[in-house]
């Protein structure tokens, strides 16, 4: 089945998050937000910049923003990565972007809770789904792939 928009433009579906040291994850996020527009969907992800990394999450990310936006654009589901802007402009982000619909990850309530915001407020038409965490035993997150590398065990 291929989803296509009544003027025939592939489903565009925006994604976002840091992807500092990328992990399966990851991956699951990514197949799991382009399967949401459909067989033919045209996935963007916004790679966070470094200056909103450390904003968020108080530290530099361990690898720099251009690296991570090229990682995260060479992986399969991938269409386009963009970095994002430094001043964090969810509103100028849906306007280049046009994205049908907005993916957003199981830990993203802060990120949901300002796309919809901004939807209803600018009256977009952007649908925004939630994607389910990849449940695994292992190191299926940046934070704890971090934690194994400097534990002694």
């Amino acid at each position: 089945m291929i989803v296509l928009l009544a003027n025939n433009m592939r489903v565009r579906v925006l994604a976002s998050g840091v992807f500092d040291l990328v992990h399966y994850g990851h991956i699951h996020y990514l197949k799991e937000a382009k399967k949401t527009g459909g067989e033919n969907a045209y996935l963007v992800v916004v790679v966070a910049c470094d200056r909103t990394v450390i904003r968020l999450k108080g530290e530099p990310p361990v690898l720099p923003e251009e690296q991570r936006r090229a990682i995260v654009e060479s992986l399969k589901p991938v269409d386009e990565a963009i970095l994002g802007s430094e001043d964090f402009d969810i509103s100028k982000t849906l306007e280049q972007v046009k994205p049908d619909i907005v993916a957003v990850g199981y830990d993203q309530d802060e990120e949901e809770e300002a796309v919809r915001r901004v939807i209803a407020e600018k009256g977009m038409n952007i649908k925004v789904v939630r994607i389910d965490k990849f449940m695994a035993s292992g190191l299926e997150s940046s934070s704890r792939i971090k934690r194994k590398i400097t534990s002694k065990d």
